[in-house]
C-alpha cells in the first residue's frame, strides 16, 4: 500500500507558491486544493460560497463590519453581533481540510493547513518566499498592473495572510521554525523548486518506512 502524505504550502504573494503547489500535485499525481476548499466548505456547511470567499485568509477583525451585516440571514450559525462569523467559517474550512487529509494524499495551499493538520503523520509543511523585486516581476508578468500597484498588492495580501495565520495558530506566518522547509523560489525558479521539494519529501518518506 502506498504511503499517504499531505503537502501544505504557505506562500508570500508573488512567490509562485500556487504554481509550485500545482506542479507538486502533478509530479506526485495527487489532488490539489486551493480555492477548491471554499467550494467544499460551502457545500458541507450549506452556506453561500460568497461568505467563504470574502473571509478567505483574512483575520476576523478585518471583516467584522461586513459579517455583522449579514449574520441574521444565516440563522444560529453566528452570534447576534456577527462576531463569531469568521471563526465559524474557519471551523467549517478546517473540518474540510481534516476530512480531505484523512481520505487521500494531496497538496493544500494556505488556510493554516499546516497548523490544522499538525498531528497528522506524513504532513510536510513548506513555505515559499522570494525577494520583493522578484515577486513584483512575477506579479506584473501575470497581472495587468504596474510596479507600484504590484508592490501595494503584495504588501496588502501578505499582511492579511500573516494576520490570519497568526490569529488562528500559535505560530508566526513565514517563520522558518514553523515549517519543515522554507525555500526562496527565486534561486532555482518554480520548476526546479518543485523538483527540489519533491526530492525532499521522497527522502523523508523513505526514512519513515
Amino acid at each position: 500500500m502506498e504511503q499517504k502524505f499531505i503537502i501544505t504550502i504557505g506562500r508570500q504573494y508573488g512567490s509562485g507558491g500556487r504554481e509550485i503547489g500545482k506542479r507538486l500535485s502533478q509530479l506526485f499525481n495527487i489532488a490539489y486544493y486551493d480555492k477548491e476548499l471554499i467550494k467544499e466548505a460551502s457545500k458541507e456547511s450549506g452556506l453561500n460560497a460568497e461568505y467563504f470567499e470574502k473571509a478567505d485568509e483574512k483575520a476576523p477583525g478585518s471583516l467584522r463590519h461586513m459579517l455583522s451585516m449579514s449574520w441574521a440571514s444565516l440563522g444560529s450559525t453566528f452570534g447576534s453581533d456577527g462576531s463569531l462569523c469568521n471563526e465559524n467559517i474557519f471551523k467549517y474550512q478546517s473540518d474540510v481540510i481534516q476530512r480531505i487529509a484523512q481520505e487521500h494524499s494531496c497538496v493544500i495551499v494556505g488556510r493554516c493547513a499546516d497548523y490544522i493538520l499538525r498531528d497528522v503523520p506524513n504532513c510536510f509543511n513548506i513555505f515559499i518566499h522570494a525577494p520583493m523585486q522578484n515577486r513584483i516581476e512575477r506579479i506584473t508578468r501575470t497581472e495587468p498592473i504596474d510596479v507600484k500597484e504590484a508592490l501595494e498588492k503584495a504588501e496588502k495580501i501578505n499582511k492579511h495572510r500573516a494576520a490570519y495565520y497568526n490569529f488562528y495558530t500559535d505560530k508566526e506566518w513565514g517563520d522558518s521554525a514553523s515549517y519543515h522547509l522554507s525555500i526562496d523560489s527565486s534561486i532555482l525558479g518554480s520548476e526546479e523548486t518543485a523538483l527540489f521539494i519533491k526530492r525532499f519529501i521522497e527522502l523523508k518518506l523513505e526514512q519513515s518506512k
